[in-house]
């Protein structure tokens, strides 16, 4: 999948275009085409800082963010490979700290792209080859590495020797992919499939650090890192951690902690936090002091997870007073962790925008009780579900009778303009509406 990445500098979006006309396997998982561009480049993947490994369902993306955090605050420098890019294809790539530069990013897609000829490379695993180089290249104290898909067959596992592997979340997502019958694969319950895809990334000697299971799922987990000869560190037995008195408490075997909580919205970040943490503290390549992780809770932002969105283009269109929220999340584990975070909340104006092969009403069911008004948007440039396919879904199965449809974001907003009360928004449902909605809100990620 090109995510249709575009650049305002005429170099780097010579590049992307190559990059998007490439026969790109048909988003075939494998780890072969990956193995053979690295070893033209002279295996860069071998040659990176200590590097955490953190795949998962929901949650990977900001578990890699406070494993930044706190690297950061302890004054160390890390690299940070994440997906997908939200506004600016250069997201993806966070060079010692810092966004990885145009004249850089157009130098090496060129030539991974060359190198890249005749292997019929996909656009994820040619970028995850431009991200191995730069690390490569760049001097560093760590690197985090986020899996794009799965575990197992995704690009990022020809990682040899991390020195933490990290499994957040489990749930159904990109069922297409990762619940396809393979040879070799024995057949089993759909999320005991997804467990034994995303413990792929165990590694021989290194910590496998994982939140807590359903029981049949756990044992998926603690089978693969058996399998791999990988160390098991589960939530609940080698370490935990929990919420009261509004600190986040943690322990394991060296001790306890006593830490703030995340001042990233929503009470799951709380379990984000404490994987990235568990993980810091089961490996010995680098040393993490408290303080350090007390100030990863507070410092550590992440955009579009139930980010509130600042004075902008967009938030200018309603009435004073009002906030927009903005959530990525598109499967029924992030509809329930958006329904926890608005317990306590009065209820919300929806905008809503979700991709053809995303569940749709396992999403909204979670919080379909706070739902005041649902606004439906087209995301441009990818198949979806069309707005009134989704009206018709909160009409019928959700008994959301105010349900409407919108050309896109600004015209939805525009539907609200005639309350006289401030308005409560949530935008949800595609990280690539999230991203639209922060280019046009002027919120570029940096």
């Amino acid at each position: 999948m090109p995510d249709h990445a575009t650049s305002t500098n005429p170099a780097v979006q010579a590049q992307l275009d190559r990059l998007t006309m490439l026969s790109p396997g048909k988003d075939v998982l494998g780890l072969e085409r990956i193995a053979a561009l690295l070893d033209r480049l002279g295996n860069p993947h071998l040659h990176l800082p200590p590097a955490f490994h953190v795949s998962g369902t929901n949650g990977k993306g900001s578990t890699c963010a406070f494993l930044r955090g706190a690297i950061e605050a302890a004054g160390f420098t890390a690299h940070v490979y994440s997906s997908p890019h939200l506004v600016r294809f250069n997201e993806r790539i966070r060079v010692a700290g810092q966004l990885i530069d145009d004249t850089t990013l157009s130098a090496l897609l060129s030539e991974v792209l060359d190198h890249a000829e005749g292997l019929e490379a996909s656009f994820f695993e040619v970028t995850t080859a431009v991200a191995f180089c730069a690390f490569a290249r760049t001097k560093a104290d760590a690197c985090i590495i986020e899996v794009g898909l799965g575990g197992r067959l995704d690009a990022t596992n020809v990682l040899v020797k991390p020195v933490a592997c990290g499994i957040a979340s489990l749930g159904l997502d990109h069922e297409a992919f990762l619940l396809a019958a393979e040879d070799g694969v024995p057949d089993m319950p759909p999320l005991d499939r997804i467990a034994f895809e995303k413990a792929g990334i165990a590694k021989s000697g290194a910590p496998l650090v994982t939140q807590k299971y359903s029981a049949s799922m756990a044992k998926t987990v603690a089978a693969q890192a058996s399998l791999h000869n990988a160390i098991l560190h589960a939530r609940g037995e080698n370490w935990d951690a929990a919420v009261y008195d509004a600190r986040l408490h943690y322990r394991d075997a060296i001790g306890k902690l006593n830490l703030p909580l995340p001042r990233m919205s929503g009470t799951h970040q709380a379990d984000n936090a404490a994987l990235a943490v568990a993980m810091l503290r089961h490996q010995t390549a680098i040393q993490i002091p408290e303080a350090a992780l007390s100030a990863a809770m507070e410092w550590t932002r992440w955009p579009a997870r139930m980010q509130t969105l600042a004075a902008g283009p967009l938030t200018e269109i309603l009435p004073e007073g009002s906030n927009i929220w903005l959530d990525g999340g598109h499967n029924p584990d992030a509809g329930a962790a958006i329904a926890k975070t608005l317990e306590n909340s009065a209820s919300v104006n929806v905008i809503i925008g979700m991709l053809k092969n995303k569940d749709a009403l396992g999403f909204l069911a979670p919080f379909a009780s706070k739902i005041e008004t649902l606004t439906a948007v087209p995301i441009a440039g990818h198949e979806h579900h069309t707005p009134s396919e989704l009206c018709d879904l909160a009409r019928s199965k959700l008994q959301i009778t105010n349900a409407q449809a919108a050309g896109d974001i600004v015209a939805a907003l525009e539907l609200m303009t005639g309350q006289q009360e401030p308005a409560q928004v949530l935008i949800c449902g595609s990280l690539y509406l999230a991203g639209e909605v922060l280019r046009l809100n002027d919120q570029v990620p940096d």
